[in-house]
């Protein structure tokens, strides 16, 4: 079971996800609720997702195409072990744009990384080369 919970901020929406993304109610659930979205920026909290599988990991290359497709900034955030292994595992995780902490306290307060003197590298940069390196052995 897939539990959804919405944020709604100026211009930024953040969908908490809590459970399993196996089966098929879960998959279109997840699918409804970032296509209901009129946020430029939609932000997936995956942290507390214990689960996921092919379909749902499928439904995630999916939204990230559409996002692309529609002007939607799709990021994901602290995304949970099975998860990033299910990407790495498939090659798609270098598709992704993965928000570190620093840049979602960013978009949460709506400082932008230029305005920021602490900022850090980005962490998606950092799970992209580790990514890189796992799909590379």
């Amino acid at each position: 079971m897939l539990a959804i919970s919405v944020d709604n901020l100026p211009d930024l929406a953040v969908l908490e996800c809590k459970g399993r993304i196996i089966q098929s109610d879960a998959v279109f659930k997840l699918r409804d609720f970032v296509m209901a979205r009129t946020d430029p920026t939609v932000v997936l909290d995956l942290s507390r997702v214990q689960a996921i599988g092919g379909a749902g990991l499928g439904m995630l290359v999916f939204l990230e195409h559409w996002a692309r497709e529609h002007n939607v900034n799709l990021k994901l955030f602290c995304p949970s072990k099975p998860i990033v292994e299910g990407l790495v595992h498939n090659g798609s995780i270098l598709e992704f744009d993965i928000a570190s902490f620093h840049e979602m306290m960013a978009l949460l307060t709506g400082i932008t990384q230029t305005d920021s003197a602490y900022t850090m590298p980005h962490t998606s940069m950092a799970t992209k080369s580790l990514a890189t390196k796992s799909m590379a052995a």
